[in-house]
């Protein structure tokens, strides 16, 4: 007979055991090593799918889809699809994995910050999210989600305030917690005082409310932002509106590119600032489409778009800052204080030089809000202290100079504790001197 694999002749006397030797002797080794060669790739695969999966946001159901076993049989016929459950299994263990090595992580950071806010998805299901934020070995401002979790509980401080403390004991942070960061609600404010823990109110929220209770006190804007919403709902829910628009947009690019219109959400003023955006981006093909479609949606007037325009410019400043104050990988403690400066100054600026009347109302709005519910920003230990140590502010952050001295004071008198604590720690008290030594 003869080997298929090295074309060697080998004998034959009714039996295998000569070629069994043969094949033990010279081939065993590459064969265990084309099999480990597979597993490894089929491992590497598996892999691949489950960071698909995870990072698509895929359903497991995929590994069921006729199209997608076809595509990946094409791709490799000798791979085989694990089943649903076998993928669930994978992507469970993936979990646990990356769950591990981000405890290591938070585990050498001297110092952490939780933020946490709950949310309502449009099933009208409640959750908690819960962030970390520390400085990592490389000196790198750092952020880890810890969990998103169903809240079908009461939103009671207390059982906010229990869910906190079980992460925080999960992930051995209780010990080196510096803050809670949520926003001013009394349940968030009630928890942190349940954990002992110091609260910060998230200074993006703040000046949300403060933005959204200007546009609501502004005469004549809030009739826009209605004639808006019902616009951009129109041109969402009406398949013939939203054709025609497009089929207007393409032939009209020179004016406007071609853009989806917005809506507005009640608890974002931002997408109010988007919203009004963007149909003043899109104010002449939208104009043009109403009015060729047998609709009752009635247009915003040219001066509506006027007074659009002017508003728009004034909160312009406002929503820079709202996306600076929200950004991950920046501290923003410290520019908390010099910001609110810098947008107190810039809104008073503008109210010296709009010429509508809605605008100025709102100028007006919120120049007196700001003043109201963020002045305390200046006086507060946390803030002040970060705006005073950071170098590119220091005392010229602060809108009044009693603050900045105040806050001097405050950082002298920390130093000065510090010092003297160290001072202890280092130089720790010499015994004292024998009976006999002082005898003699």
């Amino acid at each position: 007979v003869q080997c298929v694999i090295c074309n060697q002749q080998l004998a034959y006397n009714n039996n295998t055991s000569s070629m069994l030797r043969h094949f033990r002797a010279k081939h065993d080794t590459s064969a265990r090593a084309a099999a480990s060669s597979q597993d490894s790739r089929k491992d590497n695969i598996d892999e691949a799918l489950v960071s698909m999966i995870v990072k698509d946001l895929q359903p497991f159901s995929i590994v069921d889809d006729k199209g997608f076993r076809a595509f990946i049989s094409l791709l490799d016929p000798t791979y085989v699809l694990p089943s649903r459950l076998a993928l669930k299994s994978m992507v469970d263990a993936r979990y646990k994995r990356e769950k591990e090595k981000a405890k290591e992580i938070i585990q050498k950071a001297p110092a952490v910050s939780l933020t946490s806010d709950m949310w309502t998805s449009i099933h009208m299901d409640a959750y908690l999210a819960i962030n970390c934020h520390f400085i990592n070995e490389s000196d790198e401002l750092t952020s880890m989600l810890l969990t998103v979790r169903s809240f079908p509980e009461n939103h009671t401080a207390a059982n906010i305030a229990k869910v906190l403390a079980t992460l925080m004991e999960e992930w051995n942070i209780q010990s080196k917690l510096m803050c809670l960061v949520t926003d001013g609600a009394a349940n968030m404010l009630a928890c942190a005082n349940n954990l002992d823990a110091r609260h910060i109110h998230c200074i993006a929220h703040a000046l949300n409310l403060v933005v959204r209770k200007a546009l609501d006190l502004t005469p004549g804007l809030e009739d826009m932002r209605g004639k808006a919403r019902k616009v951009a709902a129109y041109f969402r829910t009406s398949t013939l509106a939203r054709e025609r628009l497009l089929f207007l947009q393409r032939q009209m690019q020179a004016v406007a590119p071609v853009h989806k219109l917005i809506q507005e959400v009640d608890t974002r003023w931002n997408s109010t600032f988007d919203m009004l955006s963007r149909l003043y981006e899109q104010r002449e093909p939208v104009s043009a489409a109403l009015a060729s479609l047998h609709t009752d949606v009635a247009p915003l007037t040219s001066a509506e778009y006027d007074a659009i325009s002017e508003c728009l410019e004034v909160l312009s400043p406002l929503k820079e800052a709202t996306v600076e104050l929200s950004a991950e990988k920046s501290v923003s403690g410290s520019k908390v204080i010099p910001l609110i400066r810098m947008l107190r100054h810039s809104i008073t600026s503008k109210l010296r030089h709009v010429r509508g009347v809605v605008a100025s109302k709102l100028c007006g709005n919120i120049v007196q809000l700001m003043n109201e519910k963020l002045s305390h920003y200046e006086t507060a230990s946390q803030h002040s202290l970060a705006t005073l140590l950071d170098p590119r502010f220091k005392v010229m952050g602060f809108c009044n100079a009693t603050n900045s001295e105040t806050a001097v004071k405050r950082l002298t008198a920390k130093c000065a504790t510090l010092l003297r604590n160290s001072s202890t720690t280092l130089d720790p008290p010499q015994p004292a001197a024998s009976s006999s030594a002082e005898s003699s």
